[in-house]
């Protein structure tokens, strides 16, 4: 059992019930729990001197695209609208593979980590050459951030009027059935959990009303959340 104290906070900020804001108090944590706040607490094994530090409750990071992490500063992306940056990154996410969506995620994921964050969750909507989420499941693992992937998807390809070039598009029915399959191998809906999944089909006008409509019946079937774009700005 993983027991230690972080002791003596110059400024601790709870986010109780009544907001307090401690000084010099300390936190003790038992298996990844907080299970006591206040002062002059007893010290059960290893102690984490907080003297000069200000502690806060964990940052959520509750919207991100952590396979774009790689793809920063791309010129020719930059100043552009959504949809012309979209179409200018597309060729290159189109080459990505399951080490680029581990790596570009191992990046995101630690960049949260050094911000604060210890809660993440990720819209993943592509999945080209053999790309899984578990990908980023196993980064964030790694990283040992608290993480809430969504499996996202697109089926509606430029030959049908969409987007995205046809070959980061899916079969909606394939989608579904992977949808069921990392749900049932990852999502722990404990209290604590390190992971929870959620369904994420990627937009309106990327999938059709069909997929929208079995995605959140799934959603609500499989007891996870539904995540989506919406109205993302004028176009």
């Amino acid at each position: 059992m993983a027991e230690f104290l972080i002791r003596g906070a110059d400024y601790l900020l709870t986010m109780n019930d009544r907001r307090e804001e401690l000084h010099g108090a300390d936190i003790h944590i038992r298996d990844g729990v907080i299970v006591d706040v206040g002062h002059g607490l007893p010290h059960p094994g290893e102690v984490v001197m907080a003297t000069g530090c200000v502690v806060t409750p964990g940052l959520v990071n509750t919207h991100h695209h952590l396979y774009q992490t790689l793809t920063r500063a791309v010129p020719g992306g930059q100043d552009a609208l959504l949809f012309g940056w979209l179409q200018v990154l597309y060729p290159i996410w189109q080459r990505f593979g399951p080490e680029e969506m581990r790596v570009s995620a191992s990046i995101g994921l630690a960049e949260l980590a050094l911000s604060g964050c210890t809660l993440s969750s990720d819209h993943l909507y592509l999945f080209p050459n053999g790309a899984r989420l578990e990908d980023t499941i196993e980064a964030a693992a790694e990283i040992g951030l608290r993480f809430h992937p969504t499996r996202g998807a697109m089926s509606i390809g430029e030959s049908a009027g969409g987007l995205p070039p046809d070959d980061l598009v899916e079969d909606e029915a394939a989608i579904l059935d992977d949808c069921i399959r990392v749900i049932d191998a990852f999502h722990d809906p404990h209290e604590g959990s390190m992971c929870r999944v959620g369904v994420a089909p990627c937009s309106p006008f990327s999938v059709s009303r069909e997929l929208m409509r079995d995605a959140a019946l799934l959603a609500r079937d499989k007891g996870v959340m539904l995540h989506t774009h919406l109205a993302e700005n004028e176009e």
